[in-house]
């Protein structure tokens, strides 16, 4: 690369990295108040029972909060049983963090399998998934699934998730039993019935200080899934791994590839879907070799440089990092959801992944002509290795081969008053028949993550930095145009709709095949051919088939014509 090129220069980076990576410190809603110190435990005091329903009913719906009372019923079931429930996981964390979740997990002390199972039938249809493992779940009549547990200890024995031996033991003690829990702050357990948060493993104050700790580094290495999970848990809380942390993860490295597609795929949605900055995940995933060891694709957009004057933010990778919190950004802020958002991060974190294979230096400038087609290749291979289904990597590969077509054309039609009208309506038919089954809407928003990933703006003092033709030439503008004018033709979340249809070609006199074997199909491809390429008007194209008299024949032929006319 030419000199004065070296993107990873130290005022770049040290700019950067002050700018967008740098966390506040944790300011959590309610710090539970600490009760008392038992040998093996702290206790604090949280949320009430009714303190709790309330914040549920607020922040979800009626609803979850019958959910919730219906927990504390089976609870209230439980002690008088003589036994006693908890919640545990991730409703207590979310708890400290002043978040109100409706997903609850109860673990049952002093009973029996069969007593608890007894107990439970009362509350919902018991479901046998997960029996031999010592989980129940229960379903209510509105559809809310509970997972109630017994205490037990996990053993590996083999490979995958199913390689556990597991002995249920209700007589275990709450410290215990949290051992087998990945980190420290999912350890954390409660009694919703007295509001008590117990902890034995100074969860509450890893959240408060945000790092992430593992709570038995022995049981961790069972399950090398747990790697993607620390990723999601930085990314959704802003986290960063303590020492001892991340030189185990970092050993645990190569073992990831023994984990099936599946449980790998849904670790990756929930990294990129619920992270407030996916970016801070995927670079501990980095940073404990994990890119490196499995996923090439993404290891090559590091040292990948790009041209300073359009990228002053660093390499492909860190203008991915940029792209993908972006994305997560937009989501929010569109209220974007389902398949969505989920094809939009993906797109986002594959969208370069053409760059490292066309990076050239010509006229002392880096360009990557090409990188958008370039890249369908490598994306396709990324999206296998992490299990994506067939469908979204369909979506996101058309997405990545097209995403730089929205600036394009904007510009194109921007910088060229000239061609303003002449901008065929055509171009967007063409361009929604190229990407499904992803859609122009899901191009935009990817467009304008794009554009957002772009930065820092080294002077910030000096006003010109604000008016930088990275701005609208990177997507913003672009992605607000091409999404009213893909409202306007109708092609916004569907390709375009058939120029002339069947049943008006049989109103015409055309027959849907013949005794020569000819077929009108190719007249309803050709059409669209016509009104997209040639720009050939409705009134026209019925004229020229109405001249046909019912041939195929001729119809098709007329048509090629005009197409090789257009030319």
């Amino acid at each position: 690369m030419s000199e004065g090129k070296n993107l990873y220069s130290g005022d770049v980076q040290d700019f950067y990295g002050k700018r967008r990576f740098d966390r506040p410190p944790a300011n959590l809603k309610k710090v539970p108040n600490k009760k008392e110190t038992l040998p093996d435990l702290e206790v604090h005091q949280g949320y009430s029972r009714e303190e709790f329903a309330v914040n549920v009913e607020a922040i979800h719906s009626v609803e979850a909060r019958e959910a919730f009372e219906k927990v504390c019923r089976i609870c209230e079931a439980i002690k008088e049983a003589g036994g006693r429930a908890l919640l545990v996981g991730g409703a207590v964390r979310d708890e400290v963090l002043g978040i109100a979740s409706k997903d609850f997990d109860v673990e049952v002390y002093g009973l029996e399998p069969e007593e608890v199972e007894k107990i439970t039938k009362k509350f919902g249809k018991i479901k046998d998934v997960g029996k031999a493992f010592g989980i129940l779940k229960l379903t209510d009549e509105s559809g809310f699934e509970i997972d109630i547990s017994l205490p037990r200890t996990d053993s590996k024995i083999g490979k995958g998730h199913r390689g556990f031996e597991v002995k249920v033991d209700p007589k275990m003690s709450i410290a215990e039993a949290a051992k087998r829990r990945d980190f420290t702050f999912n350890a954390l357990s409660k009694d919703p019935l007295t509001g008590e948060i117990f902890d034995p493993f100074n969860g509450i104050e890893d959240l408060r200080t945000r790092k992430l700790r593992v709570t038995d580094p022995e049981l961790f290495k069972d399950d090398p899934l747990r790697l993607l999970r620390g990723a999601q848990f930085v990314g959704r809380f802003g986290l960063s791994a303590e020492p001892d942390t991340l030189k185990l993860m970092q050993a645990m490295a190569p073992e990831l590839q023994e984990i099936s597609p599946d449980r790998i795929r849904d670790e990756w949605e929930k990294l990129l879907l619920r992270s407030v900055r996916p970016s801070m995940g995927l670079t501990l995933l980095n940073n404990i070799g994990v890119i490196d060891e499995h996923y090439p694709e993404l290891a090559a957009l590091r040292g990948s440089e790009q041209e300073i004057e359009w990228h002053p933010e660093g390499d492909v990778w860190i203008h991915t990092l940029m792209v993908v919190d972006a994305g997560r950004d937009i989501i929010t802020r569109k209220d974007l959801s389902g398949d969505t958002a989920r094809v939009l991060m993906l797109a986002a974190l594959c969208h370069d992944l053409g760059k490292p294979y066309t990076a050239e230096v010509k006229e002392g400038r880096i360009k990557s002509h090409g990188h958008d087609v370039k890249g369908e290749a490598p994306t396709r291979s990324f999206l296998k290795r992490i299990g994506t289904r067939i469908k979204d990597t369909d979506k996101v590969a058309a997405l990545v081969r097209e995403h730089i077509w929205p600036t394009a054309i904007y510009l194109n039609q921007k910088h060229d008053p000239g061609k303003r009208n002449k901008l065929t309506i055509g171009a967007f038919h063409r361009l929604a028949k190229r990407l499904d089954p992803a859609t122009l809407e899901e191009l935009t928003y990817l467009a304008e993550a794009d554009c957002l990933g772009v930065g820092p703006f080294l002077d910030p003092n000096n006003p010109d930095q604000l008016l930088m033709k990275t701005v609208d030439a990177y997507g913003l503008e672009a992605g607000r145009w091409v999404r009213e004018m893909a409202s306007k033709l109708e092609v916004y979340q569907e390709k375009p709709k058939r120029y002339v249809s069947g049943r008006e070609l049989i109103s015409l006199g055309f027959v849907p095949s013949n005794k020569e074997g000819e077929k009108f199909g190719a007249i309803i491809d050709l059409a669209d051919d016509c009104r997209d390429l040639a720009g050939m008007e409705k009134e026209e194209l019925i004229r020229l088939l109405l001249d046909s008299k019912g041939s195929v024949k001729v119809a098709v032929q007329k048509m090629q014509e005009i197409l090789i006319n257009a030319k």
